[in-house]
Formats: structure tokens, C-alpha cells, sequence
């Protein structure tokens, strides 16, 4: 049998768009983070929902690429054209965690950084490089993550998991099934947000009401990074195969505001955390589908908004994954330097969300296009006999 390559299909601009204001969202809530937590409860305080609207809008984008498509690939091939997509700027990304990872020490927050050996580094490096994830008795940084390196791979190992899942199990489901495991998964999302913990897995309290977790390798952060993954995920795919969508004007710039002020809405409720556990519940469950829904209906007219959503879509996942060595380095400066004007503070902070944008075009033009290409003609469209038994 021979292999075929499969053209892909044209993409939604307005989801491309989506993809890139949330990314650039998820820097700012970064960057705010490096500071009390005055700041990031009053701006872009609902950046790691970003996540979330993430794997919903996988899952809405594996049904339409994929599901029409199994009866001209294998799983093989579609294994391939994932990490031909993905795994360079995991590749790249691990590369700047290694190369930045020493300049981040001497602050009490990552207080196993200038004790780490080299070997380690790189060891964990190429760890992170496979996606490994990292037990805690491995942490190199002082925050137990499982990609101490690059803590935003963390949730493409979770991404992994949910294409190998698509491709053994979910592409079977047909829309009955996947409606009930749609209500089932979001009994996982309710439990988070509102911290009913029905399996006592639910046990550290600054997370509390929240889905803020799935970085560390232990039972309530593996619990809280599949609860986070699989709704999304699964009502992204459930909504690609029912194919009803919404049409509005000027559908990118509505949806944009919508996902910005979803995203930056301060956090709520004070000491009562619940009601922030409800915002976020309500945002995932319901807010999450509705704009994916308005994003594949729309259409643009505009040749500049077509441009710009482009450009969105293009930088948003080397923005994403290259970004947070930098936020490393400005946390361990913000922390350094507490009583420095605050229009200093103002100034680095802008400057290395411009150096962020920066460091992503060139990755994606000078390494990850370049990479990709040649895994296409060299791995994906080289045509070779497949033998069977």
C-alpha cells in the first residue's frame, strides 16, 4: 500500500485569529505574574483559561481535519503529520529553557537553580525533548513542575495524550456516545471549579475552585490536567461533527472581544472563591463553545483582517511555547529588583513582550518552517511501500 499525503484544508481565519489573542493573553497574564498577586487578580486574571479554550479548540479542529480522512491514512500516518506539526518547536522551545535556565537563579521563588548540575539540565532537557514528564524529586527550579525546563510543554504532553486518544478511541465515537462523554467529562470540569471533590483527589488549597493545575506529576494535578483536557476537547470534537455554526458580522472582532474580556474579567468573589469557581465553570462549559461556534460560522470580508488573523494563527503557537524562558528571566528581575520605579517595571515588562514576538517570528520562520518543510518532503510525502501481514 502506498503512502499518501494529505493536503490540508482550508483553515478558519477567525479561529486562527482566536488562537493567536489568546496567546498573547496567556504572555500578559505571565508577566503579571512575576508580581504580588494584586496584579494578577485585577489584570488579565483569567489568563490560564487560555488552556482550556486551547484543547477545545484542538478537538474542534482534529474532527475537521481528520474525521473525514481515515479511509486514505493509518494511524501511523496521522501520528506522523502530528509531531511533524508540533514536536520542532517542543524541540526549540526545550532548547531556550536549556540555554536561559542558569540566568533565572538567585531568587528564593526558583531556589534550585544555581545548585542544579549541568548534567541535570541537560538531561531533563532531552527528557523534555520526548515527553517525559518529570517527577517531583526531579525538580530543578523549585516548583515541582514536570517540564522545569519550559513549564508550557506541560501542556502539550497533554496534548499528545488527547491525539493518541483521538486516533485509538474518540474518531470512533459516533455523536450519541460522544454526547454522553461530553456530560460526563464536565462532571470533572464542576468538580474543580467548584471544589466539590467527589474523589478526594482535590487536597492543596491555593488552587481551590479553580482549574489552575496539571504542571506537577501527582494524583490531584494528573486529575485536575485530564479534567482540563477532556471537556474541552471532546465538546471541540462533538461541535465539528455537528456542524452548526453562527454567523455574525464582523465575527473575528466580536469573538476577540469576547475571549479578551473572558480572559481578563479581574478574579471574583474576594475570600469567596466559589464565585470565581462558577465564572470559570461557566466560561468552560458554556462561553468556550458559543465563541468556537461564532469563530467557524463567521466569515471575513476584509482582506487586512484576513492578514491579521493569519498572522495570529502563525504566531501563536511558537509565541507560546517560547515565551515563558523569558518570563523565567523577568520574574528572577522583578523579583530582584522590588523597589525599582514602577515605570521601570512598566518598561521591562513591555520590552520583553516585544522580545517574546520577536524570538517567536524568527523561530517559526527560521527554524520551524524550515524543519517542518523538510520532515514533509523528506518523512511525510516520501512515497514507500508499507507491507502488511
Amino acid at each position: 500500500m502506498e503512502q499518501v499525503y494529505l493536503k490540508p484544508k482550508p483553515r478558519f481565519e477567525i479561529l486562527d485569529g482566536l488562537r493567536g489573542v489568546a496567546a498573547l493573553i496567556v504572555v500578559a497574564y505571565h508577566l503579571t505574574e512575576c508580581y504580588p498577586e494584586g496584579y494578577t487578580s485585577k489584570f488579565f486574571a483569567h489568563g490560564y483559561l487560555a488552556v482550556d479554550f486551547f484543547f477545545a479548540l484542538s478537538g474542534f479542529v482534529m474532527g475537521y481535519a481528520y474525521d473525514d480522512r481515515w479511509n486514505k491514512m493509518n494511524i501511523r500516518d496521522f501520528f506522523k503529520r502530528r509531531i511533524t506539526r508540533l514536536h520542532p518547536l517542543v524541540v526549540f522551545g526545550t532548547l531556550m529553557g536549556v540555554c536561559f535556565f542558569y540566568y533565572t537563579g538567585s531568587i528564593e521563588l526558583f531556589d534550585k537553580v544555581d545548585s542544579a548540575a549541568w548534567w541535570m539540565v541537560l538531561i531533563q532537557g532531552f527528557l523534555t525533548m520526548c515527553m517525559i514528564p518529570l517527577p517531583i524529586s526531579m525538580d530543578i527550579r523549585g516548583w515541582g513542575e514536570i517540564t522545569s525546563i519550559n513549564a508550557p510543554i506541560w501542556t502539550l504532553i497533554y496534548e499528545y495524550i488527547a491525539n493518541i486518544l483521538y486516533a485509538l478511541v474518540f474518531r470512533h465515537l459516533n455523536k450519541p456516545v460522544l454526547c454522553i462523554l461530553v456530560a460526563l467529562t464536565a462532571v470533572f470540569t464542576a468538580d474543580c471549579c467548584l471544589h466539590l471533590n467527589l474523589w478526594g483527589l482535590l487536597v492543596s488549597d491555593w488552587n481551590s475552585y479553580s482549574v489552575i493545575g496539571g504542571f506537577i506529576l501527582n494524583p490531584e494535578h494528573i486529575y485536575i490536567g485530564f479534567a482540563r483536557l477532556l471537556y474541552p476537547f471532546l465538546v471541540g470534537l462533538l461541535l465539528s461533527r455537528i456542524g452548526k455554526t453562527i454567523n455574525v458580522k464582523n465575527g473575528f472582532f466580536v469573538t476577540s472581544l469576547l475571549i479578551t474580556i473572558m480572559l481578563c474579567v479581574p478574579t471574583l468573589g474576594g475570600d469567596n472563591r466559589l464565585l470565581d469557581g462558577i465564572y470559570q465553570l461557566f466560561c468552560i462549559l458554556l462561553l468556550f463553545p458559543f465563541i468556537l461556534i461564532i469563530g467557524a460560522g463567521s466569515t471575513i470580508k476584509s482582506q487586512k483582517t484576513i492578514r491579521l488573523c493569519s498572522f495570529l494563527g502563525e504566531i501563536s503557537y511558537p509565541l507560546y511555547i517560547t515565551h515563558f524562558p523569558l518570563m523565567y528571566m523577568h520574574t528572577s528581575w522583578a523579583h530582584r529588583h522590588p523597589d525599582a520605579p514602577l515605570g521601570t517595571h512598566i518598561f521591562v515588562a513591555v520590552t520583553t513582550l516585544f522580545v517574546a514576538l520577536g524570538l517567536a517570528w524568527a523561530s517559526l520562520k527560521l527554524f520551524d518552517e524550515p524543519v517542518r518543510e523538510w520532515l514533509k518532503t523528506q518523512w511525510l510525502e516520501k512515497k514507500h511501500k508499507i507491507k502488511y501481514r
